[in-house]
């Protein structure tokens, strides 16, 4: 008992806030709490965050932002996608460095809309500047990756856009490229809705993207729900690559195991490790 309450001691003392909730296989551990922020709406959801086996203060992780889908949860990576055993058993192999993974949750209770407005705000001016302060993140462009799944998926793209300097990759699973008039976006004027058309936007700054590398996932498998279809996940990586952004493009045939799949891809794309001297594959 004493050993116990010193290792719940210990890990609220190295994340503060945060307690431990579970372990996966090879000694990476999951942890919940609330990222804090006085600004963003209340009450604030708890999100989760992922250390990997051997995690050390001493040196400097690369970092993946993970969104979730809407209506949702930020529990659908702990336990659908069961990121611990995926995360553990690629670094594990490795197939991948160590890496931290952030999971902030959008909304309060079980919300519908989008990762807009304060929602974006909340990740970019609270969990972000958190993760830096508490977690031994690298936070180079190079090293932080912000990806998310059907509405996080646009989430991502659409925060991404919106801060061309911040994010080295970016991931859409399933996503969609064009903002829906929900959530923060319901009442939004016509500018608004502009400003969050990740297609729309894209012109204004291709250059920028090429001049920092950025690199892009879009990945998507048969149509689920109104708004997420494989077309529009086609036709935004044609206009990536027409603008000569760096972008890959993976599409699943099946809905069997369509999120874990592209989870699993998506970790492999953003944290591979690749032998010394040899040279980055080609992105299309």
């Amino acid at each position: 008992m004493l050993q116990f309450v010193a290792s719940g001691l210990a890990a609220l003392a190295l994340v503060p806030g945060f307690a431990p909730v579970a372990r996966g296989p090879a000694g990476g551990e999951i942890y919940r709490g609330v990222y804090p922020s006085a600004a963003a709406p209340q009450p604030l959801r708890a999100g989760y965050l992922y250390l990997p086996p051997g995690y050390t203060t001493t040196k400097r992780y690369p970092v993946i932002y993970l969104l979730h889908g809407l209506p949702g949860s930020p529990s659908e990576y702990i336990f659908s996608l069961e990121l611990a055993k995926q995360a553990d058993g690629l670094i594990a192999s490795h197939a991948v460095r160590p890496f931290i993974a952030v999971i902030p949750a959008a909304g309060v209770d079980h919300w519908n809309g989008e990762w807009a407005g304060p929602w974006e705000d909340y990740l970019v001016g609270a969990v972000i500047p958190w993760a830096e302060r508490h977690l031994a993140v690298d936070s180079s462009q190079a090293s932080t990756t912000i990806a998310g799944l059907s509405a996080g998926g646009y989430g991502a793209v659409n925060i991404a856009f919106h801060h061309p300097t911040l994010f080295g990759r970016i991931e859409s699973w399933g996503g969609y490229f064009t903002p829906i008039p929900d959530g923060p976006l319901a009442d939004a004027g016509s500018a608004t809705l502009v400003l969050n058309d990740p297609v729309l936007v894209l012109p204004s700054i291709a250059a920028q993207l090429r001049a920092a590398g950025v690199r892009l996932l879009l990945s998507s498998g048969p149509a689920h729900g109104k708004y997420a279809k494989p077309q529009q996940t086609i036709d935004f990586a044609r206009a990536l690559w027409q603008l000569k952004v760096r972008a890959k493009l993976d599409l699943a045939t099946s809905k069997s195991g369509m999120w874990r799949d592209q989870f699993n891809a998506g970790l492999r794309w953003a944290f591979a490790i690749r032998p010394s001297g040899q040279p980055r594959p080609p992105t299309r």
